[in-house]
């Protein structure tokens, strides 16, 4: 006898259990996940970068240094190794010498075991060799000519028609020596040289510093107290007004010049310099902008604009910024030790550039001074 099917009832009294808990479990799971949901989007979102502003008052304005007298009085010529100087002696045949400074600073002529010239004007070479020469011959008239100079040359660099290195063979003005570097460039369209040779940022550097010359004055103006004397060794640099860059310098790992385009922040700045390096004084991050020979300085806490508490800083083109990498007490006195600073590595690289044009010089100079 086959027993009775057990009823629907019952079966479902004997299954339920199980899936009633199972049910009462996801249902618990389920609320609990929208509790914690609701929780999560009740959290305080992290608080929104403040927005970049602009450089206020300044922290100083550099005075502009005045131009030393002396610097607009030329040095007489005097002879050094390389140039060539032609001797003959007056009414005598077949004297007719071209002679070099050698590289000890002598020339050798004639019967004279060797003299030494450099640093002598050709007057001074003229009497030396008119004394050494009577030894030999019955009152010598020495004629000379300067053929050619290697000895003393300067650097013209920049917008004007011809850059490059020119001999001081005789003495020359700073216009006189832009004028030899074919002048300014100018303009097709307006026939002026103002956009394209910016002059509140051109500048000459001399035995290792900026000297405070106006260009603009000069060539604006007509202010002739700018236009010094040009000396040897003397370097010249008239930048594109067209070039529109910001500078970082000091203590960070990439020391460069950033593009400007629609907006260059000082946040964004730095971080294409590779950030700051180990150390930096991120407390005192210094921004010269304006004029070279009038800048503003401004001081900015780098340090509270990473972490939040301050405003990005929005820069503008041929702004300098500078992050010390050692503490500082005189505001002005710093500032004026970067600009020369900032000058001298400039001119490096342009200098460098100028002579591998298709190369990719960096040259980096330390910051010296307090």
């Amino acid at each position: 006898m086959i027993p009775p099917r057990p009823s629907t009832a019952r079966r479902i009294r004997r299954v339920c259990p199980f899936a009633i808990r199972s049910r009462v479990a996801g249902s618990f799971v389920i609320s609990a996940c929208l509790l914690l949901s609701a929780c999560h989007g009740h959290r305080r979102p992290p608080p929104a970068p403040k927005p970049a502003v602009t450089l206020g008052a300044p922290a100083a304005v550099l005075p502009a240094a005045p131009l030393p007298a002396e610097e607009l009085v030329p040095d007489p010529f005097a002879l050094g190794a390389g140039d060539a100087v032609e001797i003959e002696l007056l009414g005598l045949p077949n004297t007719r010498r071209l002679c070099l400074v050698m590289p000890d600073g002598r020339i050798y002529y004639d019967l004279l075991p060797g003299l030494r010239v450099e640093g002598l004007t050709l007057e001074d070479l003229r009497a030396h060799l008119a004394a050494d020469l009577a030894a030999f011959y019955r009152d010598p008239q020495v004629g000379l000519t300067l053929r050619r100079v290697k000895s003393r040359r300067v650097w013209i660099l920049g917008r004007v028609n011809t850059p490059g290195l020119y001999s001081l063979d005789q003495p020359l003005t700073l216009l006189e020596g832009i004028g030899r570097a074919g002048g300014l460039f100018t303009s097709r369209f307006s026939g002026t040289t103002e956009e394209l040779a910016d002059l509140r940022h051109s500048f000459l550097i001399r035995e290792g510093k900026m000297l405070p010359v106006d260009f603009l004055r000069l060539f604006q103006d007509g202010d002739l107290s700018q236009n010094v004397a040009l000396k040897s060794g003397d370097y010249i640099y008239l930048p594109s007004s067209l070039s529109q860059e910001v500078y970082v310098f000091g203590a960070v790992n990439q020391p460069l010049a950033v593009g400007f385009r629609d907006r260059v922040t000082l946040v964004s700045a730095i971080a294409a310099a590779k950030d700051v390096r180990a150390g930096a004084r991120v407390g005192q991050v210094l921004i010269l902008r304006g004029s070279l020979q009038k800048p503003a300085v401004y001081l900015v806490d780098y340090e509270a604009i990473r972490r939040g508490q301050a405003p990005d800083i929005d820069l503008e083109p041929r702004d300098i910024v500078w992050v010390p990498d050692q503490p500082w007490s005189n505001l002005e006195k710093y500032a004026r030790t970067v600009l020369q600073t900032f000058v001298r590595t400039l001119a490096a690289n342009e200098g460098a550039n100028f002579a591998v044009p298709n190369g990719k010089a960096t040259i980096v100079t330390p910051v010296t001074g307090p």
